[in-house]
């Protein structure tokens, strides 16, 4: 049996040292050399079922569709992991302290555990605050197992034992192994545990769930690799003031990218959100300038969200452009476009911008919703409550087409919304419910539209007070 070889490698350029050291005399990297290992154990080498791998040609691979995907118990979040919990499969869930990661975990194995036999490891809790949390939460616990350990060698031979079909690691960070001298947490730490725990889960189609923590900037902590090894990646994001989560997947291969599910958290634990796009929507009983309704798409759902824009007078040598849910950058760009084709001047304001409820928009839709709430603000000229904005704007000026018009517009007309002004090519060709549809190909376009149904808006009401 050969024995275990540990090296220390810097993650910059490769160059190898027999012991730790701060700087790598290679590249000049600083705090870059970890554990790493080279050579171990022969048994380990076959598997864990103790047996040397085969080739299997890919017609005999056997598929059994009924038992592909597993129903978590939460309908938001089998959306984001595709359809469903895949057997085999590793999933790496990540948020910030106190965000609903363990409780949602907690909920979703309480609910497989009505049919199959699943394990809850906890490196970070007892037993008997886990459990104090299942019974918190009204969570049957009949055939809940639970595993407080961190050495992952004992843990896997638990699970070998066991059997169980689906297994929750809380947390990562917390794993050791014996094979490595680091500190739990350390990067060939982290590394190393993950890569035994999912190279379980595939060779004998076991669920994992992974939980990870993340560093002040928001990324899971370790080494990036980690992200690489696992089949799915999920951010837990919220606000710690709100009452509603939500999880996105920004790696899954098995269902799309960027996914949202949406949760409310209760005294009962996690609660998926039936109509999320309500919840994001801001209802005034008049309108109000700057806020502007827009159409997004987040994996396969489209969603309605609110985007808030103040202008103000600039007091200072460089005005301040703020995003939040937004990139800062693209808002710098989108007002160039503005005063060029427009000539509308934003260089003496300043321009904060808002996503209501916490959301982050990454697509290019949202760039005609902004422009055309920015110039709300800046000349004070509410726009209907009942009207659609979504759309790409070009350095151009021109307005560009955006994935999945046709369910945007269906999502909005269940909403009750009547007007909308949307790029001419994703103009649809029948009628969307009671919607009035203005179809604009340039920016200048756009901006009469708007003008001209606030007027028109403006007109009505005095009317009705009248």
């Amino acid at each position: 049996m050969a024995k275990i070889k540990v090296t220390h490698a810097c993650q910059a350029c490769g160059a190898q040292y027999p012991k730790w050291a701060g700087q790598c005399l290679g590249c000049g990297a600083w705090n870059s050399i970890v554990e790493e290992i080279t050579q171990i154990e022969s048994s380990r080498r076959q598997g864990f079922s103790g047996q040397e791998p085969a080739m299997t040609p890919m017609q005999q691979v056997t598929l059994d569709a009924e038992e592909a995907r597993l129903a978590s118990g939460l309908k938001e979040l089998d959306r984001v992991l595709g359809g469903g919990l895949v057997i085999g499969s590793a999933v790496l869930i990540g948020g910030d302290p106190g965000i609903g990661k363990s409780t949602l975990l907690l909920q979703t194995l309480a609910h497989l555990s009505r049919e199959l036999k699943v394990l809850y490891v906890t490196g970070e809790e007892s037993l008997q605050q886990v459990t104090l949390r299942a019974r918190r939460l009204g969570l049957p616990e009949n055939n809940l197992l639970l595993l407080t350990d961190t050495n992952v060698e004992r843990i896997i031979k638990c699970m070998q034992k066991e059997k169980p079909a689906v297994v929750v690691v809380d947390s990562i960070q917390t794993m050791h192994t014996d094979l490595l001298q680091s500190a739990p947490g350390a990067v060939g730490q982290v590394r190393e545990s993950a890569a035994q725990l999912t190279a379980y889960a595939k060779q004998t189609n076991t669920a994992l769930f992974l939980v990870g923590h993340v560093t002040k900037e928001g990324t899971l902590a370790g080494p990036r690799v980690l992200e690489h090894m696992v089949d799915c990646v999920l951010y837990f994001e919220g606000e710690q003031d709100s009452r509603y989560r939500v999880i996105r997947a920004v790696k899954n291969r098995f269902g799309a990218v960027n996914e949202l599910g949406i949760f409310a958290m209760t005294d009962k634990g996690l609660r998926e959100v039936n109509n999320p796009s309500a919840i994001f929507l801001s209802r005034y009983n008049n309108p109000v300038a700057g806020s502007v309704i827009m159409a997004t798409r987040e994996g396969s759902r489209p969603l309605l969200v609110e985007v808030q824009a103040l202008v103000d007078q600039s007091h200072m040598g460089n005005p301040r452009r703020v995003c939040v849910g937004l990139d800062t950058q693209r808002l710098a760009m989108l007002l160039a476009v503005l005063h060029r084709h427009s000539g509308i001047v934003t260089y003496d304001q300043d321009v904060f911008v808002n996503v209501v409820g916490g959301v982050r928009i990454t697509e290019t839709g949202a760039d005609l919703a902004l422009l055309l709430a920015v110039l709300s603000s800046l000349r004070n000229r509410p726009i209907p409550q009942d009207m659609l904005i979504f759309g790409e704007v070009g350095l151009a000026g021109e307005i560009r087409p955006v994935q999945g018009g046709q369910e945007r517009l269906r999502e909005a007309a269940k909403q009750g919304f009547k007007r909308a002004i949307i790029p001419k090519t994703n103009a649809p060709k029948e009628k969307v419910g009671e919607m009035e549809i203005f179809a604009v190909q340039t920016l200048s376009q756009a901006i009469d539209t708007m003008l001209s149904e606030s007027l028109k808006k403006n007109e009505q009401t005095e009317e009705n007070v009248q």
